[in-house]
This record gives C-alpha cells, sequence and structure tokens, in this order.
C-alpha cells in the first residue's frame, strides 16, 4: 500500500560536527526536528569537542561535502539551507557555488570562533566568505565578534549594530540577523534588509549554559523559511524558540552546558 503520509517541509544544514552534540550539524538536527521539518545533513568537518572547548578539527575533502550535497538535493530537494562551519576558502567556495545552483533560501551563519574562543575559520578564508558566500545568503546571522572579523566594525551599542548591519549587507545577503547577545542589558537582535529593520527583545536569563545558541538560531530561522514564512517571522519564531532552549539550558561536563533543543516538550 503507498504511503498517505504528508512529507514534511525539508531543510539541510551544511555544517560541522560537534561530538559533545550541542552545537553544529547535531544541534541543527535536533532543531529542526522540535520545529517539525525533515533535517538533512551535508558534513564538512569533524571535531574533538566537549563542554571545555573544541580540542581537534578535522575538514572534510571538498568532493566529499560536494557528493554529500548533490546526493541529497538532486533526489530528495530542500526547501531551505543553512550553513554554519566551513573552515577553508575551498570549502567555503565549494558550497557557495553549490548554493547558487539551488532554488531555496539560505541562513548563512559565519561561524568564526566557538563558544569557548576557538577559531573555526582560517584566516585566508574570510574573504571567500565576504565574496562568495554572503552574496547567496537569504539571511546572514552574524553575531558581534564575527561582524568585526567580517567588517572591522566594533560594536559596544545598538547604534553600532545599525552600523555594523550596513557593513555586513554590503557583502551581498539579502536580510542580516546582527545578534547583540555580547552587549549588556537585555539581548536585542537587530534584524534589517536595509530598507525596513526590526528589533527583537528578550530577557536575558541568568544561565551559563549557552553552548549553540548560533547553530540553533540559523537553524530555526531556516525551519521558519522552509514553512513558507517571510524573514522578520521567521526570525521572530526563532529568537521566541532559542531564548526557551537558553532558559533551559542544562550542565554537561565540567564547562559549559547547551542549551535544551527539547525545552517544549521535555517532561523530565
Amino acid at each position: 500500500m503507498p504511503s498517505t503520509a504528508a512529507v514534511p517541509a525539508r531543510v539541510l544544514t551544511v555544517a560541522g560536527s560537534d561530538s559533545g552534540g550541542g552545537a553544529g550539524i547535531q544541534a541543527d538536527l535536533k532543531t529542526m526536528l522540535a520545529l517539525g521539518v525533515h533535517g538533512m545533513s551535508v558534513l564538512t568537518a569533524v571535531t574533538a569537542q566537549n563542554s571545555l572547548g573544541v580540542q581537534g578539527a578535522w575538514e572534510l575533502p571538498v568532493e566529499a561535502v560536494r557528493a554529500q550535497y548533490r546526493s541529497v538535493v538532486d533526489d530528495i530537494g530542500v526547501r531551505a539551507v543553512k550553513t554554519g562551519m566551513l573552515s577553508s576558502a575551498a570549502l567555503v567556495e565549494t558550497v557557495a557555488e553549490l548554493l547558487a545552483e539551488t532554488d531555496a533560501p539560505v541562513v548563512v551563519d559565519p561561524v568564526g570562533v566557538s563558544k569557548h574562543g576557538d577559531p573555526l575559520l582560517a584566516a585566508e578564508a574570510l574573504d571567500s566568505v565576504r565574496t562568495k558566500l554572503l552574496p547567496v545568503a537569504t539571511v546572514a546571522t552574524p553575531n558581534l565578534d564575527e561582524v568585526a572579523q567580517f567588517t572591522g566594525v566594533n560594536v559596544t551599542d545598538e547604534t553600532g549594530m545599525r552600523q555594523a548591519a550596513t557593513e555586513m549587507l554590503g557583502f551581498g545577503p539579502r536580510w542580516v540577523v546582527i545578534k547583540g547577545g555580547h552587549l549588556s542589558g537585555e539581548p536585542v537582535d537587530l534584524v534589517t534588509n536595509g530598507a525596513e529593520e526590526h528589533w527583537l527583545r528578550a530577557p536575558r536569563h541568568d544561565n551559563r549554559h549557552t553552548h549553540g545558541t548560533g547553530c540553533t538560531l540559523a537553524s530555526a530561522i531556516a525551519c521558519g523559511l522552509a514553512l513558507g514564512q517571510d524573514v522578520p517571522t521567521a526570525v521572530r519564531g526563532a529568537k521566541d524558540y532559542v531564548t526557551g532552549a537558553i532558559a533551559a539550558g542544562f550542565p554537561l561536563g565540567a564547562g559549559i552546558g547547551p542549551v535544551d533543543h527539547g525545552w517544549r516538550t521535555r517532561t523530565v
């Protein structure tokens, strides 16, 4: 008997693995499950990682990344793509080329450093992100450290966030989300395409266990876009989800624990 089950929206993450399960591919797929879409993955790198930091990272060959991507997109198809850890210029340029050929919105999380300050993007890859990857992005989601990496703008207040957004939009993404969680006071994000802007605020939770926040936000935005939402609506829903996940973040190991991707349904 043929199946009559509805096919959920399909979202693809192109990112690295976090062996501790809090960020990267693991966080992306958990987010996608929690938000009701079918998650798929293209692995770009393997990390040895735990609550204390990144102890090692090994990039996959370009051919392996391209083969994974084509395998999924050509057969299953996608409604949205999210990119995360792309550690070298060769990987950035390969993924950008693949994305340019894909008819789906793209959320680029320009991962530069880990939560613990470990570098995850080679210095020579910065220009490739600026000139190849960001121009194919529907939404780019830099935090303030990544803004400084790509633009040289050191943001200290909301006025600086607006300047940072202008600089980031100059690289070509249609929308940017400037994440202001590293500023003092309540966490605020600026969502803008240059013509309109939305300031999204949330309470700050006294919880140090926030590993995976950036990956989770970008993936949640991709889920919203795959479900047919416009960018401001998708970002607003993603921020609500991430805020709850941060509030429920839990300790693992001796360092920084992860946000709780299952906070909406967890009973124990």
